[in-house]
């Protein structure tokens, strides 16, 4: 099997390259990301990730935070009764604010496309419930089978159970006075 081509090569020191800057900005990205607002505001640069987030009361290792009893291991061993002594929390308000904010109910944000609405109303309000008058309708521009418009006028009826509601009863006394 023949040589990659290039890898004979002699490669060149570059006189030019600052290699110091390069390692230092690689040593700067590694820096922790922190996500959470909360922590973000009250994080000290000048310490360390175990002292910062030992000041605001959460734990570093969830191991050793909450270890497993000896008891579910299988093996039963007495304790002396003795537990370690409790950290010093200078940040508690860290803690409690990510609490009240993961107490909050979260918001749904599952919405349809109104295109989607529009097609699922249009077959709705010239079919009924024959799908497979639906799959041939000319409005079908994606070729829908019957059980896929079945599948999208469901997820329309769980997303707007009222408006789906509304709709149909609007619908019920045109019908009655095409007869």
């Amino acid at each position: 099997m023949p040589k990659a081509k290039g890898k004979s090569r002699r490669h060149k020191y570059s006189y030019n390259l600052n290699r110091k800057r390069l390692y230092r900005s690689a040593r700067r990205r590694a820096a922790p990301r922190i996500a959470c607002s909360h922590i973000r505001h009250a994080w000290d640069p000048h310490k360390s990730v175990a002292q910062n987030l030992a000041e605001m009361g959460l734990a570093e290792d969830p191991n050793k935070a909450v270890p497993i009893p000896k008891k579910l291991l299988g093996m039963e061993v007495e304790s002396d009764g003795q537990q370690l002594g409790k950290k010093i929390v200078r940040k508690p308000y860290v803690v409690n604010e990510m609490e009240l904010e993961a107490s909050l109910p979260e918001k749904k944000s599952n919405t349809l496309s109104r295109d989607l609405i529009d097609y699922v109303r249009y077959m709705i309000q010239n079919h009924g419930e024959n799908y497979k008058e639906m799959a041939r309708d000319e409005k079908n521009y994606y070729q829908d089978t019957p059980k896929q418009i079945k599948r999208k006028i469901n997820v329309y009826k769980n997303f707007y159970p009222e408006e789906y509601k509304d709709f149909i009863a609007s619908l019920k006394p045109e019908k009655m006075e095409v007869q």
